[in-house]
């Protein structure tokens, strides 16, 4: 539980807010209409381009040279528009799909040349129920040159060339031989297939030119999800929203955050977590096609109102996924018995993502999180917070989802995925600890050391809501081991082993620096990656109902195990400077240290 003192800290989430005008052209000023970089594989990046694309809409519609004929087909008519508005033979436009929706009818057409198509170089029509034209879309190009139509390199020799380059393997859909026309205005002749990698979730159309054997562009098939998001990394609202892009991890999450074990989801349903209020049918759906899901919090208004309830659950499922892929990549795996419904066939017992509860009517000012063994569902309760008016949502404040997921990683790895070795007031409070020291660890930016404030966005109370802020000023926090003697309370308690944990921390991070990308990244030397190693892997090492002694050397073995015990002397040096010394016991405080130290 979070259980509020007085207060916890902000992070806000929405989702991509993704809303477009349809206009006339506007000029080109930079690459973003028509390049896009992408890394496709061992850190290679390839700049892929895109004819530029004119657009026109009509109003109530105007009329195409076969109207009033009898008998066309939409397929005839969008064909007949093209070629008297672009100017081309109607063997260089030829009608590809189309449909009709309830109001409008839509047609494609591709260009073509000797009768191979641009792979490129496309053209929409639609037309209404008066079958005049209302929207008229081409990136039709005007080659000034043409590759030869017959293939110089074999089609093996391509896909060598393509499979290397995208670190996958050509999956056998059917080939076919294509144009691709060039941002220096050429027109090149390309083998276009499929190569995937299964295991990384990657999946390509690849353009390899089929005379000199390039891989000239790519088309990437895996939909990138976009969230408006106040990050993880950022506490208060005031901070400012940043739009992220695919955020999953995946290494830790394979398939993405939408997998549900047999396809993607479009709501906020995943492999690691559901978010959802009172019943786990009412998730919020994405806001637009391809996993976007835009919904912006309006902090004026209710919690409860529709948008910022979206906001709410979007914001937890961004918040658990993130957790879940940082704490997995430091070791909080399958094996490890994490919580996924899907294990991929990497150990342990599956079946067992998040289940939260948004603004759940069991209560309010508080947050829980219940941690069943490795199999069954770990469960949150977001609650909301009645201190302000508005009311304020706890999901939308990152530090208490963290807070809360963070029960569940500490309950599955102290004692072997049972989630029964936490329930002693010493073990219970250094629960409470651990996740005040992942949610400060996730705020991280870089290696200054500054006090940290629980909880300043859903009580409205800048002094948060633990005692004290965590700090390495006896000043500013007083708390030591033995502190410990006068409380039992596991709140409390906890507050005492997390400011252990924030000194341990400043000491790592002071003399082995700060690492940018360790929520991604835990092969750093720095010092907030070593910080949360130790961390997770002392909690596998640790006794069931551990204690601050037992759990300290767990730290100190952690170490020995991972960094041939480089840190011993930073380590013990942090934990005594707050009463846990070697001859600490019996909640007495003890500064002392090992004598080689």
């Amino acid at each position: 539980m979070v259980a509020f003192n007085k207060f916890f800290t902000s992070v806000l989430l929405a989702i991509v807010y993704a809303s477009s005008s349809l206009a006339a052209p506007s000029p080109i000023n930079s690459k973003h209409a028509t390049h896009r970089t992408r890394e496709i594989a061992r850190g290679v990046k390839l700049e892929t381009y895109h004819p530029v694309s004119t657009y026109e809409t009509f109003g109530t519609g105007i009329d195409h040279p076969l109207r009033k004929r009898a008998g066309v087909s939409f397929k005839e008519s969008s064909v007949a528009f093209i070629q008297s508005k672009l100017g081309v033979a109607a063997e260089n436009a030829v009608f590809h799909s189309g449909y009709t929706a309830d109001v409008v009818t839509h047609a494609y057409a591709k260009q073509a040349h000797e009768g191979i198509f641009f792979a490129n170089a496309v053209a929409n029509v639609a037309f209404n129920s008066d079958d005049k034209v209302v929207a008229f879309g081409s990136s039709f190009v005007k080659p000034t040159s043409i590759a030869p139509s017959t293939p110089a390199v074999s089609f093996e020799d391509a896909v060598a060339t393509a499979e290397d380059a995208l670190g996958g393997t050509y999956n056998g859909h059917p080939a076919e031989v294509k144009y691709f026309a060039k941002e220096d205005g050429s027109a090149a002749l390309v083998h276009a297939f499929q190569v995937q990698n299964t295991e990384s979730g990657s999946w390509y159309e690849a353009f390899v030119d089929a005379h000199s054997n390039e891989l000239l562009s790519v088309v990437d098939y895996v939909a990138q999800a976009s969230y408006l998001v106040l990050p993880i990394t950022k506490e208060l609202l005031t901070q400012g929203f940043e739009t992220l892009t695919d955020p999953a991890d995946v290494k830790a999450s394979p398939k993405g955050w939408h997998w549900t074990g047999t396809t993607n989801s479009t709501t906020t349903t995943g492999n690691n977590v559901i978010t959802y209020k009172n019943s786990q049918s009412a998730v919020s759906k994405q806001s637009a096609a391809g996993q976007v899901f835009s919904y912006k919090q309006d902090p004026s208004k209710a919690p409860t109102v529709a948008a910022n309830l979206d906001a709410s659950r979007t914001n937890n499922f961004y918040i658990i996924n993130t957790v879940h892929d940082i704490s997995y990549r430091y070791g909080f795996t399958e094996a490890a018995f994490n919580f996924q419904k899907d294990n991929f066939g990497n150990g342990g017992e599956e079946g067992d993502r998040v289940t939260a509860s948004i603004q759940d009517s069991a209560g309010t000012d508080n947050a829980d999180f219940s941690t069943p063994p490795d199999g069954q569902s770990g469960h949150m309760r977001m609650y909301l917070f009645t201190s302000t008016t508005p009311e304020r949502d706890g999901a939308l404040e990152n530090d208490i989802p963290v807070h809360e997921n963070t029960h569940g990683i500490t309950n599955r790895m102290t004692g072997g995925g049972t989630g029964a070795c936490l329930q002693s007031t010493e073990a219970g409070g250094m629960g409470e600890g651990w996740s005040d020291a992942m949610a400060e660890w996730t705020e991280q930016t870089s290696a200054t050391i500054k006090d940290y404030t629980m909880g300043q966005y859903v009580t409205g109370d800048p002094a948060g809501i633990r005692t004290h802020p965590y700090s390495t000023s006896k000043t500013v926090n007083p708390l030591t081991y033995a502190s410990v003697g006068t409380l039992n309370e596991v709140h409390n308690i906890g507050e005492v082993w997390a400011n252990m944990l924030h000194n341990v921390y400043a000491e790592l991070v002071g003399e082995l620096g700060f690492s940018k990308t360790a929520h991604t990244d835990p092969t750093g030397t720095e010092g907030n990656v070593v910080f949360l190693h130790l961390f997770i892997d002392a909690l596998a090492l640790q006794p069931c109902s551990p204690t601050f002694l037992t759990a300290r050397d767990s730290w100190i073995q952690a170490d020995v195990n991972r960094y041939d015990g480089a840190n011993k002397c930073t380590i013990w040096k942090a934990f005594a400077s707050r009463g846990l010394g070697v001859n600490a016991k019996n909640h007495k405080d003890d500064t002392s240290v090992p004598s080689d130290c």
